[in-house]
């Protein structure tokens, strides 16, 4: 294994009081040091491979004496299995996946770390995770890009229409890849943008009229990727009724700064993905008016939030955290999904991906997705979630962009 697994879970607090951390406090811009998001090779070999997540996943199971459950829940486009990991005997279901793209890699890495300590921590902390919650892990998601290094997975449009024969004289969607792309040539090896593939209805066939579609439209379920994961999602919703909260980790760019700071974002937090079903700007989604929660989103964003302000107190990085764009539309990714279908939704947008940064700060960047999720676990075993202020998340600094983007979605990230 090259990564280091004993990165031991530390319990936090979560407060009701929303206190910003004098690391990320205001104080006299001054000029970043040097970044850059010009795509280049960088070594990859601390990050988790798939047939190390393999080996890694077993042997959680192994030593959790019972608690960890591993299953295939399905297979990607070229065959690889698709591992979901649970923990946990609880009422309430937290579902948590990581690396829907392949060069977005800390997730992973953390995400395996929250299931080793689950599954195997004595601690009072641990153990009431344990009774109040099921937690249910999908690391890779993607785990075809994640073998290529890259964002689309490793399909070809003609095989989503074999599988599909009413789309046999439609066009290619908008998020098929054919091109370069973050320093990657699709041209031999096509692939889809697959966190533009889901749809809010989680019945939905593809349909020839809703070709090519666009970014601000639903998906279509078109990989076996977002497949799996649809019918993960539907039958834990079966099982419990509801799946309370869903968690995607994702990566974005590596240059961005903390308002007023020069200080590189560490991460990004974000619970908007959609226009709200009961506006008229989200009408076209008013079936899900009733299952929308967007005050429980914030709420989850504001524990993950809270809970790295105090760890920054150990390491001042930790305390970089800012809100992701708020001026988006989403509704093809799961996060726009299954917020609409009832779950409060939490997005996890790292600094940089494995093009830009490669492996550098990768355990900093690793504990920090880590502790984001212990605090968001904690708040919701011990009910803390629900006393925090919604009105909060409206206080996470935003994302200073700088001159590259001015907001909404780039082409690196999402």
């Amino acid at each position: 294994m090259h990564r280091l697994r004993a990165l031991a879970l530390v319990g936090v607090v979560v407060g009701a009081a929303f206190v910003p951390s004098t690391a990320s406090a205001p104080r006299t811009a001054a000029a970043p040091p040097p970044c850059s998001e010009e795509p280049r090779e960088n070594p990859i070999s601390e990050f988790t491979s798939y047939d190390e997540m393999l080996v890694e996943l077993d042997r959680i199971e192994r030593v959790s004496e019972g608690r960890v459950t591993l299953e295939e829940s399905g297979t990607s486009n070229q065959g690889r299995g698709m591992m979901l990991a649970r923990v946990g005997s609880g009422p309430k279901v937290v579902f948590i996946t990581a690396e829907i793209h392949g060069n977005e890699k800390t997730g992973p890495d953390a995400l395996l770390d929250v299931v080793d300590y689950l599954g195997t921590s004595d601690s009072t902390a641990a153990q009431r995770i344990r009774d109040q919650l099921t937690v249910v892990a999908m690391p890779k998601i993607n785990p075809d890009a994640a073998s290529l290094d890259r964002r689309g997975n490793d399909m070809t449009w003609e095989e989503a229409q074999a599988r599909f024969p009413q789309l046999a004289a439609s066009p290619p969607p908008w998020n098929y890849i054919t091109d370069q792309r973050q320093g990657d040539d699709y041209s031999q090896r096509p692939g889809f943008d697959v966190n533009r593939d889901y749809h809010p209805d989680l019945n939905y066939q593809p349909q020839p009229q809703d070709f090519p579609g666009s970014s601000d439209s639903p998906g279509w379920f078109l990989s076996p990727e977002t497949q799996t994961v649809r019918d993960v999602y539907k039958r834990l919703r079966a099982e419990f009724g509801a799946v309370d909260t869903y968690v995607d980790l994702h990566h974005q760019g590596a240059c961005y700064t903390v308002p007023g700071t020069d200080d590189f974002v560490t991460m990004s937090l974000s619970g908007k993905f959609v226009a709200d079903p009961r506006t008229p700007e989200g009408s076209e989604f008013a079936e899900f008016a009733d299952t929308f929660r967007p005050e429980y989103s914030r709420q989850l964003n504001v524990a993950a939030y809270n809970a790295l302000q105090d760890a920054a107190e150990r390491n001042p990085d930790y305390g970089h955290i800012t809100l992701y764009p708020q001026d988006i539309n989403l509704p093809g990714t799961g996060l726009g999904a299954f917020q609409l279908n009832g779950s409060g939704a939490v997005l996890f947008e790292v600094r940089g991906q494995t093009q830009t940064l490669g492996e550098q700060h990768r355990e900093t960047l690793t504990r920090t997705v880590h502790i984001g999720l212990d605090g968001i676990l904690s708040s919701i075993a011990s009910g803390e979630v629900t006393r925090l202020d919604p009105a909060a998340y409206d206080q996470i600094p935003p994302t200073d962009r700088g001159q590259r983007t001015l907001g909404g979605q780039t082409d690196i990230e999402g």
